[in-house]
C-alpha cells in the first residue's frame, strides 16, 4: 500500500508561503498513493516557471526542462518508454505562450500523459508580467495601461485540438483535486487538467470568484458523469437546454424538478456540450464548471506509434542493427 510520503522528496519547497502550487503538489502526492504506481515507474517532467520547480519535490523521475518544451520532451519521453507513467507540469505562460504550440499537438496527438496547467493568469517568476491567460485591460508590470489583448481560453484549445480529456479544479479544493488527478492518470490519452492556482505576490485573488468553500457553493458547478447539473448554496439551481444554448433554472419553480435538468455525460464523442459547459465563466448568473467535462477513448499516439514499428519490423528481413551491420560484405581484420 502506497501512501502520499513515497512520493515527497527531501528537497525544501521553495514556493511563497500562500501560492497555490503548494496545495496542487499535496493533491498531486495524494493521486499517484492512490493510484499506486510505483515511483521508479513515474516520470514528472516540467518547463521553466513557478510551477516548473515541481520534479524537485518529487519522489519520482523528474526533469526540469527548458521553456516551453515540457510537452516535446514528454512524448519523448513516453514514445521512448510506454509504460512509464509522465506527468507534465507547465504554468499558463510556460504552456500557452511559448509552449503553445507544443501544447496543441501533444493534444492533438492524443499522447498518454498527463498535462497540468496551472493558470494563475500571471508569469510569476520573471515578477510579474502578463499572461495569455490574463484577462483584458488586466494591470502589470509589463501592461501598466491594462492589456489590449482577449486571453487564452485553455478549454478552448483543448477541445479545438480535439482532447480527449479536460478538468478544472482550483487549488484550495483539496478534498475534490486528488480524484480529478487520479481521473486524468487513469485516463488512456492526453489527460488536461486546468489547476485554477493562486499567486499571492503578483495576482493575489484572481479566482476569488470560487476561492472559498462558500464562493464555490454559490458559483460553481461539480460535474460527475450520469448526475444532474445542480449548484448553489443549498442545491436549489441547476442547468437546461435552451435553444443551442443552457440556462439557469431554480428547482421548484415553475415547475422545474430535478428530473428535468441536464445530466452530465463526459463520455459523449459529440463534444459540443461539454465545451459550452467548460467555458462557463460564472458571469450572467453562470457558474464556473469544475470537475472531468470530457473524458472520451480514442488511440493513443505512443500506442500507435509501437505497433507501427512492430508492424514495420515484421515485414523487414533485417530485425536490428546486428543484423543490419551483417547485410553487406564484411571482412575481418588479423
Amino acid at each position: 500500500m502506497r501512501t502520499l510520503a513515497d512520493y515527497k522528496s527531501d528537497q525544501y519547497v521553495r514556493w511563497c508561503p500562500g501560492c497555490g502550487d503548494h496545495a496542487l503538489l499535496n493533491s498531486i502526492q495524494k493521486a499517484m498513493a492512490e493510484l499506486g504506481v510505483a515511483p521508479e515507474n513515474i516520470a514528472v517532467v516540467s518547463g521553466i516557471g513557478c510551477s516548473s520547480r515541481l520534479p524537485y519535490y518529487m519522489n519520482t523521475y523528474g526533469m526540469h526542462t527548458i521553456h516551453g518544451r515540457a510537452a516535446a520532451i514528454a512524448t519523448g519521453v513516453k514514445t521512448a518508454n510506454p509504460k512509464l507513467s509522465v506527468w507534465q507540469i507547465s504554468g499558463d505562460g510556460d504552456g500557452l505562450a511559448i509552449g503553445g504550440n507544443h501544447f496543441i499537438h501533444t493534444v492533438r496527438r492524443n499522447v498518454d500523459m498527463n498535462m497540468i496547467l496551472m493558470n494563475n493568469r500571471i508569469y510569476g517568476l520573471t515578477k510579474g508580467q502578463y499572461s495569455p491567460t490574463s484577462e483584458r485591460g488586466f494591470v502589470s508590470k509589463s501592461s501598466p495601461y491594462g492589456t489590449v489583448e482577449d486571453p487564452f481560453r485553455p478549454a478552448e484549445l483543448t477541445f479545438g485540438a480535439r482532447g480527449t480529456f479536460f478538468a478544472r479544479l482550483v487549488d484550495v479544493d483539496l478534498a475534490n483535486s486528488a480524484p480529478i488527478f487520479e481521473a486524468a492518470a487513469r485516463h488512456k490519452g492526453a489527460s488536461v487538467v486546468e489547476a485554477l492556482t493562486n499567486c499571492v505576490i503578483f495576482n493575489d485573488g484572481t479566482h476569488s470568484l470560487i476561492a472559498t468553500k462558500e464562493a464555490r457553493a454559490e458559483n460553481a458547478i461539480y460535474l460527475e458523469h450520469g448526475k444532474a447539473m445542480i449548484f448553489g448554496k443549498e442545491r436549489e439551481k441547476g442547468l437546461m437546454q435552451e435553444g443551442f444554448g443552457l440556462k439557469v433554472v431554480k428547482i421548484g419553480e415553475n415547475g422545474v424538478t430535478e428530473k428535468d435538468l441536464l445530466i452530465h455525460d463526459a463520455h459523449a464523442q459529440d463534444a459540443t456540450l461539454q465545451l459550452k459547459l467548460a467555458l462557463l465563466d460564472g458571469t450572467s448568473g453562470f457558474p464556473i464548471a469544475l470537475g472531468v467535462i470530457r473524458d472520451v477513448a480514442a488511440p493513443t499516439y505512443d500506442e500507435s506509434v509501437t505497433q507501427q514499428i512492430e508492424e514495420v519490423k515484421a515485414k523487414q528481413s533485417v530485425k536490428n542493427l546486428s543484423e543490419l551491420l551483417m547485410t553487406r560484405d564484411v571482412w575481418e581484420i588479423k
